[in-house]
């Protein structure tokens, strides 16, 4: 009889926890009136912006669901992971939101404490040559120089790539962005190597030559950078990746075989806490996800990048959403 009691009494502080526990997120993020989400530094997609605050796609995504939530797009904070020490925020599930690829979650060992959810942007490493290049194709630059940060994936990438070919090319590593950047834009190397986003900012900076630069069209690799949650509240992963959906979604346009805009995939869910409006209070506060893209990484933005694979799957890319089929 009495370890029949303990077992009871062992059993209802369980479950107490577990209940405790449940719904957890989206409690905490209405007591304290903000959303907190974080990510790598990465140009276009989450930057440092002047004279303080951030800006980027992902930081719009993160407005986009305080707005969903809490009903105004300010209500957020952004944080930077750095250093290995800035992803004990993510060990222990101190921000609401964190933007990652599949890399950065196995270096960090943080694949049991996260949700993976919806892709937010599909991210290339590419190859940048001078515009007067002769090279049109990364094929072209075979026997040539290339620069590259030592240790990065991209020198797998292009070791892989050449060798498919039967060709060689010549190696020029570094372990300091600013030193290979210099050594690229007086063109003591061919081509410079990197994720495209990076790229697309060193070509804003001609150096001291003023060199004009041109990204080649070929992807070296494709990778997606997630929009994860933590695991111990399943109604806030909900909440995060219908928000996602809600924004890509809304670049459908209105046809007679389906539903576009807010009404691409109508989310009425009263379990998640959210009004009837929150879909058309997101798309009011952020845009849609073409629009985001524009305004950060587009035709609107300095960077001036295509929208390549990270096109609407209606229009031929691989952003895909449940919708009104």
């Amino acid at each position: 009889m009495r370890f029949v009691l303990v077992f009871l009494t062992l059993l209802g502080i369980c479950c107490s926890i577990s209940d405790a526990q449940a719904g957890s997120v989206i409690k905490r993020v209405k007591e304290r009136n903000v959303v907190r989400c974080g990510s790598v530094e990465r140009t276009g997609l989450a930057t440092k912006a002047e004279p303080g605050g951030w800006s980027g796609l992902n930081v719009d995504i993160c407005r986009a669901i305080a707005a969903a939530v809490l009903g105004s797009s300010d209500r957020i904070e952004y944080h930077e992971y750095e250093t290995p020490k800035d992803f004990d925020s993510v060990h222990n599930q101190q921000d609401d939101v964190y933007f990652l690829t599949g890399a950065e979650i196995d270096e960090q060992k943080l694949a049991g404490k996260l949700v993976p959810g919806p892709t937010v942007f599909i991210e290339s490493n590419a190859v940048m040559v001078a515009s007067t290049s002769t090279a049109h194709h990364v094929n072209d630059l075979a026997g040539e120089s290339i620069c590259f940060m030592i240790g990065s994936p991209v020198e797998r990438s292009l070791t892989a790539y050449f060798g498919a070919l039967h060709k060689n090319w010549f190696r020029r590593p570094f372990s300091e962005d600013g030193e290979m950047i210099d050594t690229y834009n007086v063109q003591n190397c061919h081509a410079i190597v990197g994720e495209i986003t990076t790229l697309a900012n060193i070509r804003l900076d001609p150096g001291v030559n003023q060199l004009s630069s041109r990204i080649l069209p070929e992807p070296l690799t494709t990778f997606p950078i997630i929009a994860a949650t933590g695991t111990q509240d399943g109604q806030w992963s909900a909440i995060v990746a219908w928000t996602v959906d809600t924004l890509i979604n809304a670049e459908r346009p209105e046809t007679r075989w389906y539903a576009g805009g807010a009404g691409a995939m109508p989310i009425s869910a009263p379990d998640f806490g959210l009004d009837k409006e929150w879909q058309r209070r997101v798309l009011t506060s952020v845009g849609n996800y073409g629009d985001i893209f524009d305004r950060h990484l587009g035709k609107g933005s300095l960077l001036r990048l295509d929208r390549g694979l990270n096109t609407n799957h209606f229009r031929g890319g691989l952003l895909v959403s449940p919708f009104l089929e």
